[in-house]
């Protein structure tokens, strides 16, 4: 029974590899773009691109261009070809803005730009693009059903351009450099006044001011050493029951020792 089952579903995908090879050699429009939506609704997008690439041009200011172009870009977008069905989707919306699966479209070609925004160590070009396609979206359609999920990923991808601010400016105090680091810091801390890495970032900020008044010529000292006790200050103010609560009252204890010293000699 088993065998017979086998040798059912092998003819089968005979057939179905027959049918694909004979359509995508034929001179046939119509038979193109029939198996080709056959084979999207199959899920067999690979395929269903290749007819369908063969047709497109052929069907342009036709009745059916519509439906084929936007199947076009889901075959990409489902192979996740991200690029080019963005490409296509922006095209689809562009030509035919009043059409039941444009609010879809841009959705998806927003998507796209989502799905290459690479990990938050690289270049986030492709981040800070995706962003911006999800507000303008948003703008086009702000009572979308695809509002909540857009939200969502604009926030992640908010969250890779944070990340990277922040762990520039935590590489700044790492090698020492501590003034850029204060600066960095300081950057982060004004572009991302919510973010969720907030209380790290007053931390090394006062880490870094520590250091730097510490290290500082004697003309420059007392001024840093004041800024870096009003960094403490405020990192205390914000974060009362900090993990790092006791590490920096030593720097604060620290640092007024140094600002005393200061006084007395003058």
């Amino acid at each position: 029974m088993k065998r017979g089952l086998y040798i059912l579903f092998g003819a089968i995908v005979l057939v179905s590899c027959s049918d694909f090879q004979k359509a995508l050699r034929s001179e046939d429009v119509g038979e193109k773009f029939k198996l080709g939506t056959e084979l999207f609704e199959a899920g067999k997008y690979n395929k269903a691109k290749r007819l369908f690439d063969q047709v497109l041009p052929k069907y342009r200011g036709k009745p059916q261009a519509e439906k084929l172009t936007f199947m076009h870009a889901m075959c990409a977008y489902e192979m996740k070809d991200y690029y080019i069905s963005s490409y296509h989707f922006d095209k689809f919306t562009d030509i035919y803005p009043k059409s039941e699966k444009a609010e879809q479209a841009a959705f998806l070609s927003a998507k796209g730009y989502y799905h290459n925004s690479p990990v938050y160590s690289k270049e986030q070009k492709e981040t800070v693009e995706a962003i911006e396609k999800f507000q303008l979206f948003v703008n086009q359609y702000p009572n979308s059903q695809y509002g909540e999920e857009a939200n969502k990923l604009v926030k992640e991808l908010d969250f890779k351009l944070e990340k990277k601010a922040f762990e520039i400016a935590k590489q700044y105090d790492l090698i020492r450099d501590y003034k850029a680091s204060v600066k960095s810091f300081n950057n982060f801390l004004f572009d991302f006044p919510g973010s969720r890495l907030k209380e790290e970032a007053l931390y090394y900020r006062l880490h870094a001011e520590y250091n730097l008044a510490l290290l500082s010529i004697e003309n420059l000292k007392e001024e840093r050493i004041q800024l870096a006790i009003n960094y403490y200050r405020a990192f205390k103010k914000a974060y009362p029951n900090s993990e790092f609560q006791e590490e920096t009252l030593e720097w604060n204890k620290k640092l007024n020792e140094e600002l005393e010293k200061i006084k007395t000699k003058s």
